[in-house]
């Protein structure tokens, strides 16, 4: 499976696994007339089982591809016109700590059920946001408001930890090393430029401040 299909299915396949094991561990869940899980279904919002989602998928994420990419698309998610009523800021700010849980035990966790069974833990534990009237505050960076109109992240890295293969979210493609290099020079991906350095070429942004692209 390609980095670009695996980046945009597995959070429906985690979901899946997720909710297969909450309902029968955990408590039942709404099914659909063909007995699969209704992941629409009442029960599942501000609560524990909306906190172990948020978790979970960040885990995942983390597992799977990076922390740093768990992150953006953590908060790419909560991407939406401004609301600054209490219960949306509430809602973010649950969402948001849940998904830094996540990442955090996924360091932990070397498969998704050991993930699974570590949040079961945080969530026993109290350290999981499970109402947005919880006080606890995340500290991090916040969801994006405003989204440039290219935007690249890293997705992959070699075992030096150089950056080796890029998403492009607006056009939802995945770019080599090179190929991005070559689409900057080509003035396609304004804000980004090009690195000299000892050993190669290398991408980076000119102009966001966000720590999670890890573009520079």
């Amino acid at each position: 499976m390609s980095s670009l299909t695996k980046i945009y299915t597995l959070k429906d396949e985690a979901l899946v696994q997720l909710y297969i094991w909450i309902d029968k561990e955990v408590r039942p869940l709404v099914k659909k007339p063909d007995g699969t899980i209704d992941q629409y279904g009442a029960g599942l919002i501000d609560n524990d089982i909306d906190a172990l989602r948020h978790a979970f998928l960040s885990g995942v994420y983390t597992i799977e591809f990076s922390s740093e990419t768990a992150e953006f698309l953590g908060r790419l998610n909560e991407f939406r016109d401004f609301d600054s009523s209490s219960s949306a800021v509430g809602g973010e700010n649950m969402d948001l700590w849940n998904n830094a849980v996540g990442r955090k035990i996924a360091k932990k966790a070397k498969t998704w059920r050991e993930l699974y069974e570590l949040l079961l833990k945080e969530v026993k534990d109290g350290d999981l946001i499970m109402s947005p009237t919880d006080s606890r505050k995340y500290k991090g960076e916040k969801s994006i408001k405003r989204m440039s109109k290219s935007l690249v992240i890293k997705i992959k890295e070699n075992k030096t930890g150089a950056n080796v293969e890029f998403l492009d979210v607006r056009q939802r493609i995945v770019l080599t090393k090179d190929d991005f290099i070559l689409a900057i020079k080509k003035g396609k991906y304004p804000g980004y430029a090009v690195r000299k350095h000892y050993s190669g070429e290398f991408p980076y942004s000119t102009r966001d401040k966000f720590s999670f692209n890890n573009l520079g």
